[in-house]
């Protein structure tokens, strides 16, 4: 259960106990599903719905609206909250303002207001074709560890020189799910794929030489994998395919 949920359901507890009187657990519970900061409406019962609090997703947000995000997440409680795509710059003037903020160059993803970790469970691969694809990797193995999972990181492995991802095939074996990330012509998840039983997320990505346009060479190739098992996200979308393997580690049942 979520800390959202666990709070809430405490005080219903304490209702049915005699120990708190129903005015009480109103003034506890009073609180808008989201706030009107003019600029950005606040979800903060985003838990309550899908397990996860909201994330900032920082690109074309000035610091002082991301700041004021922060501030307003802060007043309800809010911890270990991800701050996607923004700069140094950005990440500095947060600093600034009095926010512990955990900041990671590489993907530019931020951790604000860092709390209590709880245990991260299962096990998701994030595996990359090269080095290159590594900022969306890093977006999305952080964005797996906020929620609570397991990550083990395997980078560089792609089929130029397959043998470096045969050699770790009993760490591949051992997944719950992989996010399989690669440009060029976005080959890796295929190869995965025909490798493994569980979930496939195939994430293309912007790296490669004029042909490959941007990702859109990649994303088709993944599109058309012929491998069972494999579903794509959007080009350079470590974030969304951090939060689907998440909730695939985290089904109940899975082994």
């Amino acid at each position: 259960m979520n800390p959202e949920k666990e709070k809430i359901l405490a005080v219903l507890q304490q209702v049915e106990a005699g120990d708190l009187s129903s005015d009480e657990a109103l003034q506890k519970l009073h609180i808008a599903p989201f706030s009107d900061l003019d600029f950005a409406k606040v979800d903060h019962h985003r838990t309550l719905r899908q397990g996860a609090g909201e994330v900032i997703y920082g690109a074309g947000k000035t610091p002082e609206q991301i700041a004021g995000i922060l501030a307003n997440m802060r007043e309800n409680g809010a911890s270990n909250v991800l701050v996607t795509r923004i700069s140094q710059e950005k990440a500095d003037y947060i600093a600034e303002q009095g926010f512990s903020l955990d900041y990671h160059p590489i993907p530019n993803v931020g951790i604000a207001l860092p709390g209590t970790e709880g245990k991260r469970v299962g096990n998701v691969i994030v595996a990359s074709a090269g080095t290159s694809d590594m900022a969306v990797c890093e977006e999305a193995a952080l964005t797996a560890e906020v929620l609570g999972n397991h990550v083990t990181r395997l980078y560089d492995v792609g089929v130029a020189g397959l043998h470096r991802l045969l050699a770790r095939m009993d760490v591949v074996s051992s997944a719950r799910v992989i996010i399989a990330v690669a440009g060029m012509e976005g080959a890796l998840a295929s190869v995965i794929g025909g490798l493994v039983s569980c979930p496939v997320i195939a994430v293309p990505t912007s790296v490669g030489y004029g042909a490959n346009f941007g990702g859109l060479s990649a994303l088709l190739s993944m599109l058309n994998s012929c491998a069972g098992g494999v579903s794509v996200v959007n080009i350079d979308n470590g974030f969304g395919a951090g939060v689907i393997a998440s909730r695939i580690n985290q089904m109940e049942g899975i082994q």
